[in-house]
């Protein structure tokens, strides 16, 4: 199986606005044997529009769930700066950032499979590792991007699980995450919360 990291996938238009995504990178070897990334982003969407168009994106690696369970849930607003090596900015907040460029696309209908070489990679601060709350809104995010695929047993029954480790494990930070999870799930399914 391939190794499938969860990050957040910083792209830009071509005004220079910036688009933030958590996205599965996939790890892989390119065909001249050099370090790359697949990126698999369904249609429409603006980080395959602004990858089409821009062909660089960084990759944030960060251990502040909020960012990932905020951009799912409509708050994209976190600081960024400029990349260091190509035309692209990155999280501010990021432990550690990749830095990419896009080697070629095989295209499809549904989701296109960008192949990005890795330019350049800096590691900003120890990563202190996750506890369960964290991998919990980690796998809520994900529930939370499929509700359009999945049925609402599916989603109750992962919720159930998942919420065990919140109410065990959560700090401010990640019990704030799955607020905004938790009604995002409740607004699509027309529910008050």
């Amino acid at each position: 199986m391939p190794m499938i990291r969860e990050t957040l996938v910083v792209t830009n238009n071509d005004q220079g606005i910036a688009h933030i995504a958590p996205m599965g990178a996939q790890l892989t070897t390119l065909a001249d044997g050099s370090r790359g990334v697949l990126l698999q982003p369904f249609r429409p969407s603006t980080t395959l529009e602004n990858l089409s168009h821009g062909r660089y994106a960084s990759l944030n690696h960060v251990d502040d769930v909020r960012i990932i369970a905020g951009c799912l849930t409509g708050r994209r607003d976190w600081p960024l700066l400029p990349a260091e090596r190509i035309p692209c900015t990155r999280l501010a907040a990021a432990l550690t950032h990749v830095e990419v460029e896009l080697e070629h696309v095989d295209d499809d209908a549904q989701r296109p499979r960008f192949y990005l070489r890795v330019v350049h990679e800096v590691a900003h601060t120890p990563w202190p590792g996750y506890n369960r709350a964290k991998a919990a809104i980690i796998e809520t995010a994900i529930l939370v991007s499929r509700l359009h695929m999945l049925s609402a047993e599916k989603i109750d029954r992962e919720l159930d699980y998942l919420r065990i480790a919140i109410e065990k494990t959560a700090g401010d930070e990640e019990w704030e995450a799955w607020n905004w999870l938790c009604a995002a799930i409740a607004a699509r399914r027309g529910e008050a919360k």
